[in-house]
């Protein structure tokens, strides 16, 4: 393997497919310091792409867990003006914004719950606007990764510490589709056969999805409006950006008070440096209503209790078992990995861009809707190869979705 052809085509793709930078654009980059050199990379091609500005903020693992362990209390209560600041002006001037997650699974283990809800709730209250604008595909965004050492050694526990992080960047590259010709073409190969999967499932205009497997069983309704979406999204100014890289989902938004039943997480949920497992979610008319987990309940009994909106579903997406993050056969520990190797469920914030006439609403307006609303937006894994998922058609008609955690048709 080249690594360093490899690199250079993947930084590459994050600006020209998954940023899609503009002439003029400026550009804003969330990241850890472990990604220092791969972000000067991506910095270097977003120039040679015509971006106006790039202004790179770096979070240091060390100090993030200070503040969690050392700051008063008070500081987990608010967010620096400044912070919102820069992010309003991002959206003002259409910019656009690069996280590059390279984040340790385990950096919050051991933290007081009340300080992850608290800056939580602080957070999702003082960046409204930029979540909205989000939400709503009002600015281009994407989500990408590279290995940090931690990161490596959760998730190839079993190597040689020489050889984790290889292991990792072998794994990384191959799910983003690098190395197999030009990743550019290959993405927008790709792209284009996730939107075929999404035009069909928009002509069958399905009012309700039956999931069943061992754990869950339950019914989601749909809105009548809904559109199913791919990861190909556009900005307010209809350029094409790809959020997440990589993706394998088509998704929708489900009838917030639609859903029954019950379901079970297939997949560790890693939420804010800690891991939930084990867990069973019981529905009444959208609601969650039952918790059980295995591990670290009460930190999903404070995720739910965020807000009146934490506890419905924003987000139903479908994957089949044998994507290709799935066939590695490798838990990464990060929900941009494995989220796109199974189905999955997001508690909180619907994506407007979901419904039809519903982008740009009002809270209140998308409300009336039947479409929820809340500052969190947190996905969690349900598939597995046992899966099957029934569709209801408008006549009442059921037809199969998924057999065994794969398309039927």
């Amino acid at each position: 393997m080249d690594f360093q052809k490899n690199l250079e085509e993947y930084a590459e793709l994050v600006v020209k497919v998954g940023l899609n930078i503009q002439k003029g654009q400026p550009l804003l980059i969330n990241t850890t310091t472990d990604t220092i050199d791969f972000t000067r990379l991506i910095v270097k091609k977003a120039y040679e792409a015509g971006a106006k500005r790039v202004e790179v903020n770096y979070t240091d693992e060390v100090n993030a867990r200070l503040f969690y362990d050392m700051a008063p209390d008070e500081a987990f209560h608010e967010v620096p003006k400044w912070v919102v600041a820069q992010r309003d002006e991002l959206i003002e001037s259409k910019g656009a914004l690069l996280w590059i997650d390279a984040d340790n699974p385990d950096l919050l283990e051991g933290v007081s719950i009340d300080r992850i809800s608290n800056y939580q709730k602080a957070s999702g209250k003082a960046l409204e606007n930029y979540r909205k604008a989000v939400m709503n595909d009002v600015i281009t965004w994407s989500i990408v990764a590279m290995p940090s050492k931690k990161w490596a050694a959760k998730v190839f526990p079993k190597l040689p510490e020489s050889e984790q992080m290889d292991a990792l960047w072998e794994l990384i590259f191959n799910v983003v589709r690098i190395g197999k010709g030009t990743a550019v073409q290959q993405w927008q190969e790709h792209i284009n056969n996730l939107e075929s999967r999404a035009a069909l499932l928009n002509e069958k205009r399905y009012k309700k999805l039956h999931y069943t497997a061992d754990g869950t069983d339950i019914e989601v309704e749909l809105p009548k409006e809904h559109i199913w979406q791919s990861g190909a999204s556009k900005n307010a100014q209809s350029v094409p950006f790809i959020a997440n890289m990589p993706t394998e989902e088509v998704y929708t938004a489900p009838l917030k008070t639609g859903v029954n039943g019950y379901v079970s997480n297939t997949k560790p949920f890693v939420y804010q440096g800690n891991v939930i497992d084990g867990f069973k979610l019981t529905f009444k008319d959208g609601e969650i209503v039952q918790i059980q987990a295995a591990t670290g309940e009460k930190l999903l009994q404070e995720l739910i209790q965020t807000d009146d909106g934490a506890k419905y579903l924003g987000e139903i997406a479908l994957v089949p078992h044998e994507s290709p993050i799935s066939a590695s056969n490798v838990l990464f520990f990060n929900t941009l990995f494995d989220e796109n190797a199974s189905n999955h469920f997001a508690i909180g914030e619907a994506y407007p861009t979901c419904v039809e006439g519903a982008r740009g609403l009002t809270t209140e307006e998308l409300e009336k809707m039947g479409i929820n609303t809340s500052i969190v937006h947190e996905d969690f894994m349900i598939g597995s190869g046992n899966m099957d998922i029934t569709g209801e058609l408008a006549d009442g008609t059921k037809e199969p979705i998924f057999i065994k955690g794969a398309w039927a048709f």
